[in-house]
């Protein structure tokens, strides 16, 4: 039997976490001692992994919910974990390209930004560059 702390050590997982992935019903409410402290048990342990694991492939918590809720009725969940896991790659392809979209607008404008001298309409706008820069884009996008 672990006390939340000694769970917290052994998961990597912060106490604060434990405490709110239990609120939401993710982990079950563990048992209490006398004194009333939460008592967990080696499946919390196994379980609080699991999610720590999910978490960190970036797998949101009502995804980990509804793949837990496949273990607890006994079925098998992994096609339904391959589709979570195929919409996250697309998600991720798509926020890829995103950003690099961002990152050659950056470096456009950083480049731009070294023909100008500092002080171009200082009294009109905050950075000249900036907001050059998303009217451009805006006149391109049109």
């Amino acid at each position: 039997m672990l006390k939340i702390g000694d769970l917290s050590e052994q998961t990597g997982v912060s106490t604060e976490a434990i405490r709110y992935y239990e609120r939401i019903g993710l982990i079950p409410e563990p048992q209490r001692a006398d004194n009333g402290y939460r008592v967990y048990t080696q499946s919390d342990v196994e379980r609080l992994n699991f999610v720590r694991r999910a978490r960190a492939l970036d797998i949101a918590l009502d995804e980990i919910d509804e793949i837990l809720a496949f273990r607890e009725r006994n079925e098998p969940p992994c096609s339904h974990v391959m589709m979570v896991m195929e919409r996250r790659i697309e998600e991720i392809e798509n926020r890829i390209r995103d950003l690099q979209r961002v990152r050659d607008e950056i470096k456009r404008l950083h480049e731009a930004g070294k023909q100008l001298p500092e002080d171009v309409q200082m009294k009109t706008c905050v950075c000249h560059l900036i907001q050059t820069g998303i009217q451009e884009k805006a006149e391109n996008d049109e």
